[in-house]
């Protein structure tokens, strides 16, 4: 065996001192530690020789789950919030003041047209009425006489018994007798309307409010508000959306594609409600940059209520054949957003991508993707761009979650 340069001089070192001082014990022993070392070296060049390079650590596939990019028509939307309003809407008083007699309906209560809501005191209008009738008969009356004496007045004016200004005097008063029978008849008219307007009937099919006074109260002439009556079948929902969309949505509404639907909540499951656009304001907010709309929707199960606050989805349009993904598939990066590809060797590829727009919870993607493409939905945490991933049916709450690297949109891993 060889022994090298190093381990000569160490020998030396070790063992000539010793021997220059004339040390006897060293001099006997130094062949048994030079044979002592001899072996520790050949053990440890055996060691070295026999010793092989161990294989990197392979990383095992990531369990995620995957789904297929499909091909589909979807619908060209513009979110928005939207409040409920009646289509109709009037606080009801009266026109006439006095002491409330009788409600005829119950509180929140839906009446119909022309039906009796309130009465207010009859008894002074009635007496009002009266005498507004006794003196039109006076004032018709007085009329017939000096229409008469006019007649008498003016035959005798013609046989030139009498001058002409007596006659003209009673021609005279039958025309002043003649308008104070006309003002009578419009206050008879007036006490008339006054007295039917004790009796208070509801102006169109809605809804009451509540109670604005109670029976024994006074109410005073147009002031008093009594109750609100809505019209609510059908209702309409207001909202607004930013001056960009104008231009499409006057387009599309042209070619009767515009459609609106709406729900309570963004993650409600029952059905949705469908209108029709009946309203574009004739101005642009400035101060905000939003242009509003009304929608018309039936309302006939009262699904809507005046005030609620509403999701809606102004519909344009259906745009055929849209490459959809899952909405949790895109993930967001430090360069844009991108979705991994599970290639056909079962390797993950970091893929960018350009999501249209999102509806509910699936992505349009414009651009970077094509149907049939399978791309991962959960487990992006363990997956490593260019490593295997093994797809699965589910994954437990310890496997979604683990995961040592999440990709980066640069194509590293962030640990």
């Amino acid at each position: 065996m060889k022994i090298h340069g190093d381990m000569r001089r160490y020998v030396r070192k070790d063992l000539n001192p010793r021997l220059k001082h004339g040390d006897k014990d060293s001099r006997s022993r130094g062949p048994d530690r030079l044979a002592a070392l001899l072996v520790g070296i050949l053990f440890l060049s055996t060691a070295a020789a026999c010793k092989k390079e161990e294989p990197p650590m392979a990383f095992p596939p990531a369990a995620v789950l995957a789904v297929k990019a499909v091909q589909k028509d979807m619908p060209v939307v513009i979110p928005a919030i939207g409040t409920v309003e009646a289509s109709r809407s009037v606080g009801i008083t009266s026109r006439v003041g006095g002491q409330l007699l009788a409600i005829h309906f119950k509180e929140g209560q839906d009446v119909r047209e022309g039906q009796p809501l309130f009465t207010i005191d009859p008894a002074p209008y009635r007496e009002k009425l009266r005498q507004a009738e006794g003196k039109r008969a006076r004032d018709v009356a007085q009329f017939r006489y000096n229409q008469e004496e006019a007649k008498r007045y003016a035959f005798l004016f013609e046989k030139g018994a009498v001058a002409k200004s007596e006659a003209e005097k009673y021609s005279t008063d039958a025309a002043s007798y003649e308008a104070a029978v006309k003002s009578s008849e419009a206050e008879v008219e007036q006490a008339r309307l006054d007295l039917a307007y004790c009796d208070i009937s509801a102006p169109f099919t809605g809804r009451t409010g509540a109670y604005g006074i109670n029976v024994g109260a006074l109410v005073r002439a147009n002031d008093t508000p009594l109750t609100t009556l809505n019209r609510i079948a059908p209702v309409h929902v207001k909202f607004s959306v930013p001056e960009k969309y104008l231009p499409d949505v006057k387009r599309y509404r042209a070619a009767g594609h515009v459609q609106i639907k709406v729900s309570p909540s963004a993650d409600f499951k029952g059905e949705v409600r469908t209108g029709k656009l009946v309203f574009i304001d004739n101005s642009i907010d400035v101060s905000t940059g939003m242009i509003q709309l009304k929608a018309e929707f039936p309302n006939s199960d009262r699904f809507l209520w005046p005030g609620q606050f509403i999701n809606v989805v102004l519909q344009l349009t259906v745009q055929s054949n849209a490459v959809v993904v899952p909405l949790r598939s895109v993930q967001a990066g430090e360069k844009g957003s991108f979705v991994l590809v599970v290639k056909p060797d079962m390797t993950a590829e970091m893929r960018p991508v350009v999501v249209d727009r999102s509806v509910a919870e699936e992505s349009v993607i414009a651009k970077g993707l094509t149907a049939g493409e399978t791309v991962v939905t959960d487990g992006h945490l363990k997956v490593r761009p260019g490593g295997h991933v093994e797809i699965r049916d589910h994954l437990g709450a310890a496997a979604a979650n683990a995961g040592g690297a999440t990709p980066t949109a640069a194509g590293g891993v962030k640990p």
